[in-house]
């Protein structure tokens, strides 16, 4: 294992510690009693890999940001377990075969893209840096990698869309009255963004459990920006400007299938579902004419002990066919990871804390650097096993485990 991943794995465990933060938090810690290991990345292009970014972000953001960003919920497995799952999948190379001239861009709904790579839609990003979801557009821009935007972004989607140069594809949240999530819709429409992610895995809330250990305990700082001290409102978020929130809740617990339907037939846009993970409900996206599926737990953020999406990837494809995409998130670092799901049957990956670890360290450069990072793994992985195009990608370039033996930490 190489060093900076032990350092970086004996820090989470001083993060987590009571102790710790009665010391005055990681970084004190660190400076007094290892200064070994306070040593960090002060240019994004001393970064190896994505985790370089990790401690430079964590000190730089404010804690209770950082907190509720890296924490999962009640135990953290399937936060854990999302990552975990890519290094028990092994790569099956075929030798012998030209790799001068390899091609990792892929169509997404007639758009192209460089690398089958997207950034995934994360909320707040302001949290992280001052210019936040414009700082990964310019990034996402200039890598030509697909950017989802959040219902929660910090930052307009007009604004954010001239920054990526073309319209973003946005990620859904319903509320629990129509009127709010149809005018929502409206926006993105005349937006022009062409696809919707509807989040069905976080509709009931969650047990935060390391974030409400791991946050500041003093949150004076925090009622100065947020009602309630710990997360931005509704009435915070840009999307929701110009909506009578009287009654409104951003947490849709009742939404059902039936909603699903009226969603979609409320837009002409490509209606993604994000956040299913099973056979069953894949069917029943097809039934319903859903146009693509996002594998996703929310980043192991909504519910705990679930399976690593990279285990509920295939099942998902497998029901689906070929007769819509499938895409996947979570835990994802390497590119290397990236390649694996391709294999599995996704069309496009996301990633998600990475990028944050990079903008919060250096902003845009950051991002740009992660997004450099990981589409250069994903090249050389692909010229590696033989792989010239994204299309010839397929399970015969991985060997999956017997989930059932597999134990997560």
């Amino acid at each position: 294992m190489p060093s900076h991943y032990r350092r970086r794995e004996f820090l989470k465990f001083l993060a987590g510690s009571p102790y710790v933060a009665a010391l005055g938090g990681i970084t004190a810690y660190a400076q007094q009693h290892a200064p070994e290991i306070a040593e960090v990345i002060t240019d994004p292009k001393q970064a190896l890999d994505v985790t370089f970014f990790e401690e430079a972000a964590r000190r730089k953001v404010m804690q209770g940001h950082w907190a509720y960003m890296a924490s999962g919920v009640d135990d953290d497995r399937t936060l854990r377990a999302n990552h975990e799952a890519y290094r028990h999948i092994q790569l099956r190379p075929r030798r012998l075969r030209d790799a001068t001239k390899i091609d990792m861009r892929v169509s997404l709904f007639g758009e192209m893209y460089n690398t089958p790579i997207f950034t995934c839609p994360t909320g707040g990003e302001k949290a992280f840096h001052p210019e936040g979801e414009v700082a990964v557009a310019r990034a996402t821009r200039a890598r030509g990698t697909m950017q989802m935007l959040s219902t929660a972004t910090s930052t307009a989607v007009e604004e954010v869309n001239a920054a990526h140069g073309r319209p973003v594809w946005y990620q859904l949240y319903a509320t629990n009255k129509w009127e709010a999530t149809e005018k929502i819709v409206r926006r993105v429409e005349a937006a022009g963004c062409p696809v919707i992610a509807l989040t069905c895995d976080n509709t009931t809330g969650r047990n935060s459990q390391t974030f409400l250990r791991t946050r500041p305990k003093d949150l004076t700082q925090c009622y100065g920006c947020h009602d309630g001290g710990t997360a931005p409102s509704a009435k915070e978020r840009k999307m929701y400007d110009g909506i009578d929130l009287t009654g409104v809740s951003t947490q849709y617990q009742a939404m059902t299938w039936e909603f699903v339907a009226r969603l979609r037939k409320a837009t002409k846009l490509k209606l993604f579902l994000k956040g299913l993970d099973g056979r069953e409900d894949a069917r029943l996206a097809l039934e319903h004419g859903i146009d693509g599926i996002l594998v996703s737990n929310h980043g192991g953020r909504s519910t705990d002990t679930l399976r690593p999406t990279i285990q509920a990837l295939p099942e998902v494809v497998d029901t689906v066919g070929k007769r819509i995409p499938v895409f996947v998130d979570g835990g994802v670092r390497r590119g290397t990871d990236v390649f694996k799901a391709l294999a599995l049957g996704a069309t496009a990956v996301g990633i998600g804390r990475p990028f944050l670890w990079g903008m919060g360290a250096f902003g845009q450069a950051g991002v740009d650097r992660v997004l450099e990072i990981v589409q250069g793994e994903l090249r050389l992985a692909m010229a590696n096993c033989g792989t010239r195009t994204v299309a010839d990608i397929d399970r015969s370039f991985v060997e999956t485990p017997d989930w059932r033996t597999v134990r997560y930490s």
